[in-house]
């Protein structure tokens, strides 16, 4: 077996995580292999020459937002640089492995859309209504896995906040706590104005793990509507098969004797028409009524 066909079946058998990572990796070395092409037919290596992220990273501008409403959810697949890719995945991976030891796969994958969708709500209002962002609107692009991850560690993180994870050099730390120094980090790193974009995106992300986190908690799932909607989306877009497969329950005695009952009656019937009139007489269907109880 080659290696393709390797990574095939694992992608086949894996389960919603290993299939988000799975896809975010395959999204990263497409754009990467692309972007060579691009480099040598343009003479530009630049990432803001690139034309294919303007197709598929979430713009701050409106205007670029209504032409391209489908980069809100494009853009949590799409990573540029290596240690961008790499770091989201781990997370993605210790964190969404946690999050499976106390909910399922379905609802990892709606947290994973919905808290992408949250955070680039966050960015596209605060990049338009806080003004020292607005210098940067029309040419912001939102890339990145990173408001996703940060949904499903505070969705898990309040749903068992008291759930414990060994860390080198720190040993057992309680979830919570991974949490709460997540968002520190984000809210001390906000002032340099780096990645402000990316860290306004966490902050979405970790609102809507952290509501997710109480809701599920109070036995209600408020992915459970979103899931069903990307089931009926994700079937238009299935081959469906020209076989159709029935289930018939099987018939009570009662039934069975009273269909008995009505052919035998046809066929008395058949028989007393060629009495009068001959086999010659007999339709085509009344013939073949009769072969079929001569078996």
């Amino acid at each position: 077996m080659g290696i393709l066909d390797e990574i095939k079946l694992s992608y086949r058998q894996g389960g919603a995580l290993t299939k988000l990572i799975y896809i975010n990796i395959g999204v990263f070395i497409a754009i990467r292999l692309l972007q060579v092409f691009f480099s040598f037919s343009s003479g530009s290596g630049s990432l803001m020459d690139y034309p294919l992220l303007n197709w598929i990273a979430a713009p701050a501008d409106l205007g670029s937002l209504l032409l391209k409403p489908w980069t809100v959810l494009t853009y949590m697949f799409v990573h540029y640089d290596f240690l961008h890719i790499l770091f989201n995945m781990l997370y993605l991976y210790w964190f969404g492995r946690i999050f499976l030891e106390f909910l399922n796969p379905r609802q990892l994958l709606g947290v994973y859309f919905l808290g992408g969708l949250s955070g680039v709500l966050f960015y596209i209002v605060s990049y338009n209504l806080i003004p020292i962002f607005q210098g940067e609107v029309p040419y912001a692009l939102l890339m990145g896995a990173s408001g996703s991850v940060m949904a499903i560690l505070f969705a898990i993180a309040r749903y068992a906040p008291e759930h414990k994870i060994y860390l080198l050099f720190f040993g057992g730390v309680r979830l919570k706590y991974i949490a709460l120094a997540a968002l520190l980090l984000d809210l001390i790193s906000m002032p340099q104005l780096q990645n402000t974009g990316g860290i306004i995106t966490h902050l979405g992300g970790a609102a809507f793990g952290y509501f997710y986190g109480g809701s599920i908690s109070a036995g209600r799932d408020v992915t459970i509507g979103f899931n069903r909607v990307m089931d009926r989306l994700a079937g238009l877009f299935k081959s469906r098969s020209k076989m159709t497969v029935t289930h018939r329950r099987p018939m009570t005695d009662m039934e069975f004797n009273a269909r008995k009952a009505t052919k035998q009656k046809e066929v008395d019937r058949i028989l007393e028409k060629i009495k009068a009139s001959g086999y010659d007489s007999l339709s085509k269907e009344e013939k073949r009524i009769l072969f079929d109880a001569s078996k």
